[in-house]
Formats: C-alpha cells, structure tokens, sequence
C-alpha cells in the first residue's frame, strides 16, 4: 500500500475560497437552552436515495454525543440529540428543520450533507437565528445563505481545482465530463473542474443526466466517440455504480474520477469497473495521524465497521460544535454562532480547523485511487 504523500501547499485565493462580498441575510433571534440538557438538532438523509450519507454521518454525531455526555457533558449540561429524517428529498429537509427548531426550540442544528437540501434547509435556520453547520456541503453557496450557516468541510472551488490539477498531473490530455444536472453538488463541482483545467488539456465532451436516472447508454456512447484519456463524473455515488457498469459495457476503459460524492460503502463494492478509478475526499483512515486513528479506533468498537469521510466530517462537526458551545459560555443560539465563527485551529481528527470569515472551514483535501475494494491514499493537499 502506498504512503500518503508530504502535504502540498494550494493557493486558491484566485478561484473565490475566500468569498468576497457575501452579504448576511437578516435572522431572527435563536434559542437558549434552560433546563439541564442542550437540546441540539441533526436533520440526515436517514433513508431514501442517499441513504448512507445520512446514516454514517448520524453514526459520527452521535459518536461525539456519547463521548461528550460520557465526560460530563458541556456547561455542566448533558448534549439532547433530536434526529429527523428527511428522507433524501428537499422538501422534507425543509419540515425536519422547521419541527426543529418550533417544535424541539434546539438551540443549534447539525446538516446536511447534500448542498441541495442544505441550501433549502439553511434558509429556514437563517430566519430563526438558529446557527446550522454541515459537516460536508462543498457547494460554495451554502454559507452564502447567510451569518447563521457553517461548514466543517472544504468547498468546491477548492475540490474541483484540485480534480484538475490532479488531471494534469497526471497528463489526462483529453477529459470527457458527465454532470448531473439536477444536483447543485454536481453542477458546481464540473463548473469549478472546467475552470481549473483551462489551459491545462481539452475538454472534448461535456455530457449530463438528471439524478434518477438509469440509462447512460447515450452519454457514455459520445464520449467514447471522442477517445478521453478519462471522464470526471462529479455526482453521487447512487448513480456512479451504473455508469460504470454502463461504460465498462460499452468498453470504455479508461478511469473515471470524482468527488466526494463518490464515498460510500457501496462505491467499495463496484468490484472490478471502479478498480483505477479516483476521487477527492476528506480523509484517510489510513491517515496516521493519532487523533484520526483514535476516532477510527473508536468507531470500530461501536459500530464493528471503518468510518467512512462522512462519519468523520459528522463527529468532526458535532465535536466542533460542542466546543463552540464551551466557549459561548452560554447554550444560546445567538452567542454560539459567535463562537463558531471564532473558531481557529479547532483539533479535529483530521488535523486542525479555522473557520474563515465566509464561514467556510479551511482544512486538507486528500485524494483516494480504489483498487480491490479499499481506498489508496494518492495525495493530501492543504489550501492556504
């Protein structure tokens, strides 16, 4: 097994990490906790398309839940995690916030992972002044809603530059790109890719699909007219399954690579079409790191299963936000965002955290290479 290699040095001012100019929206006034528990909301796509993300992401909070509450809890106050499902699907991200907040008066709140229902559900956050953080939403907009939304990830201007850099190191010349146009995450992150690889090859096709779908036949077929020396498919791992096992048919060989949509379990067991195939993620859990290893550790005697980036990002996030919370020094929606946006070099498992002043977690990005079922470490890049 490879080593993961030294951390390079990005500058991605140029490309808008730092995004200049967003404008907080008005919110409202937030909520306290009173009694002797914190009541803190997390919304997931516990079911439906996107199933694993919710779950392993659920799995890393409350992880971070137990651990807190095991050692005292934060301000001498036990941590109340109130779960809705919303089912994959917008709308419901929309309900579970509002029942959140009204109903449950949780004084901040932790999701998602889809950017879509992020960016549908932040929107209410911001008008109640209640601080939401996402462990993993890399569509650059989501904190743009306004003052209340974090993040505990990378964007992806940040994600799709790297993906172009990495195109060119290793001298992909000719790059077919396949988008799902249904999905903010994906459009954002081909929008990025293009930008970075200017210059650098030829795009020769640029092909799309809405998410659902399950016939690739057409797409895929046009991009082998055109002979790339691989296909950036920046979608979610529901839909790279069958797109691979549509190209491989079609036999169209070469690899493809994506983001970090493509994480999941059932990305692992493609078998042999995602063999070759690359993608940019959060983590490693062959990171040595000891904290990381600690958490890996910690997780495998809980759930008897490795972490996948989402349940790392998920108890990352939680934890960060716990720790906001201590430094609050009061369980109150409004002095937590205040802290949250304090935060600089927060210890993550996966190294240290700032949030920069949109909002926006500055953190490494590595890049993963699938073979035989496991994830190879290629690369970790750090933004600056």
């Amino acid at each position: 097994m490879r080593h993961l290699l030294l951390a390079g040095v990005l500058t991605i001012g140029s490309l808008g990490l730092l995004l200049s100019g967003c404008k907080d929206k008005n919110s409202g006034h937030g909520a306290e906790a009173t009694g002797s528990e914190i009541p803190i909301g997390e919304y997931g796509s516990m079911t439906g398309d996107t199933a694993t993300f919710g779950q392993s992401t659920h799995n890393g909070i409350q992880l971070a839940v137990d651990q807190t509450n095991a050692a005292g809890g934060v301000l001498g106050k036990q941590i109340k995690l109130i779960t809705e499902d919303d089912q994959s699907k917008t709308d419901e991200a929309v309900s579970a916030v509002q029942k959140l907040i009204n109903r449950d008066k949780v004084v901040a709140i932790l999701g998602e992972v889809a950017s879509k229902r992020s960016l549908a559900a932040g929107g209410v956050c911001q008008k109640y002044g209640i601080p939401m953080l996402s462990p993993s939403s890399t569509n650059p907009a989501v904190t743009q809603v306004g003052d209340c939304i974090f993040r505990a990830c990378f964007t992806d201007d940040f994600q799709g530059l790297v993906g172009a850099q990495f195109a060119a190191k290793r001298n992909w010349k000719k790059i077919a790109i396949l988008t799902d146009v249904n999905n903010d995450y994906s459009k954002g992150l081909a929008k990025f890719f293009r930008q970075g690889y200017e210059g650098k090859g030829d795009l020769v096709s640029d092909e799309s699909y809405r998410e659902g779908d399950r016939d690739f036949k057409a797409q895929l077929t046009r991009i082998k007219g055109t002979n790339p020396d691989a296909v950036y498919a920046p979608g979610y791992y529901t839909d790279i399954g069958l797109i691979l096992r549509q190209a491989r048919e079609l036999g169209i060989t070469v690899p493809f690579f994506g983001g970090d949509g493509w994480d999941s379990p059932d990305t692992l067991k493609l078998g042999s079409v995602v063999d070759g195939c690359f993608y940019t993620n959060h983590c490693s859990i062959d990171d040595p790191r000891p904290s990381l290893q600690k958490l890996v550790a910690d997780y495998r005697a809980k759930y008897n299963t490795d972490p996948d980036a989402m349940a790392i990002t998920g108890y990352d996030a939680a934890m960060l936000l716990f720790d906001a919370i201590k430094r609050a020094g009061h369980a109150n929606s409004s002095d937590i965002k205040t802290a949250l946006a304090n935060t600089k070099d927060f210890p993550a498992s996966t190294g240290p955290m700032t949030i920069d002043p949109n909002r926006n977690a500055l953190k490494p990005i590595v890049i993963l290479e699938i073979e035989h079922g496991k994830q190879i470490p290629v690369e970790s890049i750090t933004p600056q």
